[in-house]
């Protein structure tokens, strides 16, 4: 099996030179780039992973970086490092489509740790044992094996955290989740993350799925419980 390839982006050499050893001891195939326009070149190449992104760079800003990366690869797992601490940045992070964070200064195992669990929650949100590739919710198509999705026919183009959150409510068709409950199952037990985030990623997966996002009727609002997926037929 190939070693999962990272790219680092970051300008500090000291910190990038940490960063890459940690994680090619762990056994990861790892890159490093000190500007944002350079990171962002190499983390859009298909065999990209993970991209562990710096949120303050010369020439593009670590959270632009991310913005952009998220349109053109949107299955690649981002998770930023900040010296910031302050909730709005980590919120910012989060909601342009990082898929975890960590702030400095920051232990180089939990570093380890954290990329490791990202690749292993992808691995999870694939096909289940003995579970059929493609689920069927009236006209919502999702091919699990190879992440797709369609509507009626219609491709939609769901990022990695999307299809994860799309492919719980689908799997429990028509049982209600909290937002603390999606931010557990989809972004992973003990993640510090903002039940908020969740009510930003259910609204871009309607803008992706539903005829009309104002009024859902694929992913609908349980009020004061939280989300549920029902099936529709065109």
């Amino acid at each position: 099996m190939p070693l999962a390839r990272v790219v680092v982006v970051e300008d500090d050499p000291d910190i990038a030179g940490l960063v890459q050893d940690a994680l090619s001891a762990g056994g990861l195939e790892v890159e490093v780039h000190a500007d944002g326009l350079a990171g962002l070149d190499a983390a859009s190449a298909p065999e990209v992973d993970v991209v562990v992104l710096d949120a303050m760079l010369p020439g593009l800003d670590g959270f632009e970086v991310c913005r952009r990366l998220r349109d053109e690869r949107p299955d690649v797992l981002i998770l930023m490092l900040t010296a910031r601490t302050g909730e709005i940045d980590r919120v910012l992070g989060l909601e342009l489509g990082a898929d975890d964070y960590v702030t400095k200064p920051f232990s180089l195992r939990e570093l380890q740790a954290r990329v490791k669990a990202l690749l292993r929650r992808r691995e999870a949100s694939r096909a289940a044992p003995g579970e059929t590739e493609i689920l069927e919710r009236g006209d919502l198509r999702i091919d699990v094996v190879g992440q797709a999705v369609s509507v009626g026919g219609r491709d939609a183009h769901l990022t990695r955290r999307e299809f994860d959150l799309l492919l719980v409510l689908a799997r429990h068709e028509g049982a209600v989740f909290t937002r603390e409950e999606l931010l557990d199952r989809v972004w992973g037990a003990g993640f510090d993350g903002f039940a908020h985030t969740v009510n930003s990623h259910i609204n871009r997966l309607r803008a992706k799925i539903e005829d009309d996002p104002a009024h859902p009727r694929r992913v609908l609002t349980v009020w004061g419980r939280g989300y549920k997926l029902v099936s529709v037929n065109a």
